[in-house]
């Protein structure tokens, strides 16, 4: 028996990705009718404009998969992860899995940072109702400034699943502090062809394998 897997946890993620698959049911096209498919790729992809192509989607879950939810809990689990740190909290989807490896790793800390106020007051609601907000600081405001200062010495894993764009700035921003076979799952890393190249490059000490379709799943070598 696992937090995960026993209530309050199980109850709540199953409601969530519920909620989750009825809002990509809805038509995302509604939400940048005023642009060009290019236009709305262009700005996914951008490190200007992130800020505006995500304060259209402050309503929208944007979770990770439930099979990537579980890699996270036993990554965390296997390595005994004891400091997390996030980038992108959504509702707390992703959140939830990694808080409860830690609760039942003894403890811990996990970090995390969402930029949009109505998706931190989601996920705090979140983490309370399932029981870990004890072990979760959410940090509001963009990463590239909430990531730089307070971090453990020692990071065991880490999360990316914020604008893509950014996924080399933050890995930037927490390579120093990654502790040897320390994890990192990105999700949606196709949309960052700079970060893949830099975690796919083993002469600079990291090895990588692609999970499903788009997330990609690394380790930085001691």
């Amino acid at each position: 028996m696992t937090t995960l897997t026993t209530e309050p946890m199980a109850p709540l993620l199953a409601r969530l990705f519920e909620e989750a698959d009825a809002a990509e049911a809805r038509p995302m096209a509604e939400l940048f009718a005023d642009l060009s498919p290019e236009a709305r790729a262009g700005m996914m992809t951008s490190k200007t404009d992130y800020l505006a192509f995500y304060g259209r989607m402050k309503d929208e879950p944007l979770p990770v998969s439930r099979e990537t939810g579980r890699l996270l809990y036993m990554l965390a689990r296997r390595g005994r992860a004891r400091a997390i740190v996030e980038f992108g909290t959504s509702f707390g989807i992703s959140t939830l899995h990694l808080a409860a490896a830690l609760r039942d790793n003894g403890g811990g800390r996990l970090i995390t940072s969402e930029f949009e106020p109505s998706k931190v007051s989601r996920a705090r609601a979140n983490l309370e109702a399932g029981g870990v907000a004890d072990l979760v600081e959410i940090r509001e405001g963009d990463a590239l400034v909430t990531l730089t200062t307070g971090l453990p010495d020692v990071i065991d894993l880490v999360l990316l699943d914020g604008a893509k764009a950014l996924y080399p700035e933050v890995l930037a921003l927490l390579q120093a502090r990654l502790a040897p076979g320390a994890m990192i799952v990105a999700d949606n890393a196709d949309w960052s062809p700079e970060y893949l190249a830099t975690v796919r490059d083993v002469d600079a000490g990291w090895l990588s394998v692609p999970f499903g379709p788009d997330v990609e799943v690394s380790m930085r070598l001691g």
